[in-house]
């Protein structure tokens, strides 16, 4: 049964095996990608999912150096984090028994790049702002819980707001 675009039964039997066994509930992401030292966009990667592959591409904006041929790095980050909290507020509408007859999200963070060219201290960003527009004969309370779920549950929400530690390796050959 699917409501809001959203598997409910398959997310419910999911959930009804990861209680059982928690450590299913753990996945890699890789994504592998080539700077183009040639021509055209900058940065390709050709990603791999359940039902096939896709190849992203990625240049810089003319001021940072680039052509401006294809999305930045920072709009596929924001894309990244909208459609994850996206998909969170759907999937825990749908496990809530709320139809949606209408949802768009926009998100907004600005951008400094004086930092990045050595000019400043100044922060790259100090925020992302998600905007939700839902039509659905829920109740506002019921929608607002799902908000709350989805601010303290979804992947991406914890990317920004959490200290993950990074690694870096450099092999040189």
């Amino acid at each position: 049964m699917g409501s809001n675009n959203v598997n409910v039964d398959k997310l419910q039997s999911v959930i009804k095996d990861l209680e059982k066994d928690l450590s299913k509930a753990k996945k890699m992401n890789r994504i592998e990608g080539e700077w183009n030292v040639g021509a055209g966009s900058q940065f390709s990667s050709t990603i791999q999912f359940e039902a096939g592959k896709v190849t992203l591409e990625c240049d810089q904006p003319t001021f940072l150096g680039g052509g401006g041929t294809q999305p930045g790095p920072m709009a596929y980050c924001l894309y990244g984090s909208a459609s994850c909290y996206a998909a969170t507020f759907a999937t825990f509408a749908a496990l809530a028994g709320i139809k949606l007859k209408k949802f768009k999200i926009v998100a907004e963070s600005p951008v400094d790049f004086s930092k990045v060219f050595g000019l400043t201290n100044n922060p790259i960003t100090e925020k992302v702002k998600f905007t939700l527009y839902v039509e659905s004969d829920a109740p506002a309370s019921k929608i607002k819980e799902v908000e709350e779920l989805s601010k303290e549950r979804c992947p991406a929400v914890y990317c920004l707001t959490n200290p993950i530690p990074l690694e870096t390796e450099l092999k040189i050959g």
